[in-house]
């Protein structure tokens, strides 16, 4: 299959409830509104190919963007790939669903992901936190350096109520992973978690709390302590 003929196909799944639901969520036009599990029959048809993934992502729809993770052949891609992904991220469902998800299947996940965290930009920093949940939900514990995932920790109890709006939920989500698939910090995402306390975002009316405590909580009494995923991407 060509692009334009995924194009079609893409443009044939689009709903506008999907659409709308995107929209919502931050995605702009151009976008069709794909339900992403209606992307795997013409995943199957089409495997991994990283020319047309490079291909899709640069049209800038945002379904043709998460199609491309999809297909991506991440061992192919090099770190400037990554970065040039990450330029074209306009919102976190492409930072930390695409580009953090496709970056975790590669041996130079950690180191981009340290620089991205380094970087003080909200996608970006959002983007490396993310990575490493899906990291420690995937690889095994003895693939992190425990000193590092614990000063990371330490990061986050010392920046997170001060860190941008979407940054702010990847590293909740990060004390809730180490916590959870991490078992040599457990306990110390545990302490952590309780130390940071509910985490403000949003504005006005439209603020939440994020409360990696509790959630923590929930996982422990579902018996999901130690959970890997098989893989990272579906």
């Amino acid at each position: 299959m060509n692009l334009d003929m995924v194009m079609q196909e893409l443009e044939a799944l689009g709903k506008e409830r999907t659409k709308k639901m995107y929209q919502s969520n931050g995605a702009r036009e151009p976008l069709f509104g794909v339900a992403t599990g209606g992307m795997k029959p013409i995943f199957r048809k089409i495997k991994r190919n990283q020319p047309l993934a490079e291909e899709l992502y640069a049209t800038g729809n945002y379904d043709a963007m998460y199609f491309a993770g999809v297909i991506a052949d991440p061992k192919a891609m090099s770190e400037a790939d990554f970065e040039r992904w990450m330029d074209g991220a306009y919102f976190y469902m492409l930072s930390d669903y695409v580009v953090a998800v496709t970056l975790a299947e590669t041996d130079i996940a950690q180191e981009v992901s340290d620089k991205w965290i380094a970087s003080g930009m909200e996608l970006k920093m959002s983007a490396g936190w993310s990575c490493y949940c899906w990291l420690l939900g995937n690889r095994p514990d003895r693939e992190f350096s425990e000193g590092k995932i614990t000063g990371m920790l330490e990061l986050v109890k010392n920046t997170i109520h001060d860190a941008p709006e979407r940054t702010k939920y990847a590293m909740n989500n990060f004390i809730y992973t180490v916590a959870v698939s991490y078992l040599p910090l457990h306990d110390k995402a545990v302490e952590i978690a309780r130390e940071v306390g509910p985490v403000e975002v949003g504005r006005g009316a439209k603020s939440k709390f994020l409360d990696a405590s509790a959630n923590i909580q929930k996982a422990i009494d579902r018996g999901q302590l130690g959970f890997k995923r098989k893989y990272v991407r579906c």
